[in-house]
């Protein structure tokens, strides 16, 4: 089985990918490779965060590796929170206070249109590679499930009845943004014949 490292420190975030994959690859996260650096997201789109996360670790490590960056982004707040999604109601605010803020933000408006976007960045023989991956769905009045993390709680993915938050892991993978973008970086490494 090929090892590549998954450029995040995010448990939950691993055991997403892990899934998807399954055993065509061993899926390693950043504390698994012995790297203890938490890489900063410092620019102004999805495509760029994630870029600055996979050339960190293979100017780090030499390896194929690749990263990712996923914003909630919500129509009647034209795009936001987006980029900033895991900061949202700040710089170290958790995710109770990322959902309370959004749902207080959308209290006046019928539209809850929103989508998940999930940019993967690839670098592949030093050269790098992005795909992308988009879930729409709306956002609920209130949160509702235990299970997954960040905005789940508020979300359901169109085709849905459900919250993430009260999927299972292969449930969620069934509409997950984040399984279509890894979906298309398989392909890629099958194509490749790696």
């Amino acid at each position: 089985m090929r090892t590549i490292v998954f450029a995040t420190n995010n448990p939950n975030k691993v055991e997403e990918v892990r899934a998807i994959v399954g055993r065509e690859y061993h899926i390693i996260s950043l504390k698994d490779a012995g790297i203890h650096i938490d890489i900063p997201e410092p620019h102004d789109t999805l495509e760029k965060n994630a870029a600055e996360k996979s050339g960190t670790i293979y100017r780090l490590t030499g390896s194929n590796c690749f990263s990712e960056d996923t914003g909630l982004e919500v129509e009647a707040l034209n795009g936001v929170p987006g980029v900033k999604s895991a900061r949202y109601a700040g710089e170290h605010s958790s995710s109770t206070d990322n959902v309370n803020k959004l749902l207080a933000e959308l209290a006046d408006t019928n539209n809850r249109k929103a989508r998940f976007r999930t940019i993967i960045s690839l670098i592949f023989d030093g050269k790098e590679h992005q795909f992308e991956g988009v879930c729409n769905g709306t956002i609920t009045l209130k949160p509702s499930g235990d299970a997954g993390f960040g905005y789940d709680p508020v979300f359901i993915p169109d085709g849905a009845s459900a919250t993430f938050a009260e999927m299972t892991l292969d449930e969620k993978n069934r509409f997950s943004h984040r399984k279509k973008a890894m979906r298309q970086l398989l392909s890629f490494l099958s194509l490749a014949g790696k």
